[in-house]
């Protein structure tokens, strides 16, 4: 078994950039004027990869933009700085209501992993999160008109065994039969597929944060910095910080 789960990490590390993914993370409640802290890493969560923000892998990722949507539809941007594993912002809630942090990455170079029998590709990473202030929650802004993003339906501040309901839209339409992938730390991870509708419903069955991922490819080829590729590969997480 722990020859297996290092050869799986070797192949990891071989392939760093496609088997990593970013994901943006903040407490999932907040305060009407009080600041709170949002950190963006990138890394593979359940493998308890986290790469260094000095470090290549990091580095090639660093073109990402992040926002805060308010209630009323309002956006800020983040101004980012540098940590050791991550990047930090922070925002302060005026109003009470759900408030979307969203990162985006649309400007990663080609990779060229034919190697691997998967292709040349542009990559595009994006990434959401919650804050419940006060008690007016509603589901989560999307607005990644050119890719994947996933949407929190769920109508109250996530708890141990409660239910999660989430909805997958890829370029503003819901996905039917969409393969999610939640992870947990320790190697852990769950598979369930979207319904007609683009949603999923799920229990959180323990006390830890959660991370889900989905990818999509789109068979389009294009040029992105004079480096041409086959095909654009979507990647968007949601995580869950219960504990």
């Amino acid at each position: 078994m722990k020859k297996s789960v290092l050869l799986l990490l070797l192949l990891l590390v071989s392939a760093n950039s496609f088997a990593h993914f970013m994901w943006v993370e903040t407490a999932m409640t907040g305060k009407v004027n009080q600041k709170q802290e949002v950190k963006v890493y990138f890394g593979e969560y359940t493998y308890g990869m986290i790469e260094e923000v000095n470090g290549e892998a990091f580095n090639k990722m660093k073109k990402f933009t992040v926002w805060v949507v308010a209630p009323n539809g309002e956006k800020q941007q983040l101004e980012m700085k540098a940590g050791e594993t991550f990047y930090s912002g922070y925002f302060t809630p005026k109003t009470n209501g759900t408030h979307t942090v969203v990162l985006n990455n649309n400007e990663i170079d080609v990779v060229d992993y034919t190697q691997y029998d998967f292709g040349i590709f542009k990559t595009h990473y994006h990434s959401v999160a919650k804050v419940e202030v006060g008690n007016k929650t509603t589901e989560t802004a999307a607005i990644n008109p050119e890719g994947l993003t996933i949407v929190d339906l769920t109508k109250k501040v996530h708890t141990e065994k409660g239910e999660t309901v989430l909805k997958v839209l890829y370029k503003g339409q819901p996905v039917k039969e969409q393969e999610v992938t939640v992870f947990i730390s320790d190697l852990w991870s769950k598979k369930v597929y979207t319904d007609e509708k683009g949603e999923i419903r799920f229990t959180l069955p323990w006390n830890t944060k959660y991370i889900l991922e989905v990818t999509r490819k789109e068979e389009v080829p294009g040029s992105y910095n004079g480096q041409d590729y086959q095909f654009i590969w979507h990647c968007a997480t949601y995580a869950i910080p219960l504990g």
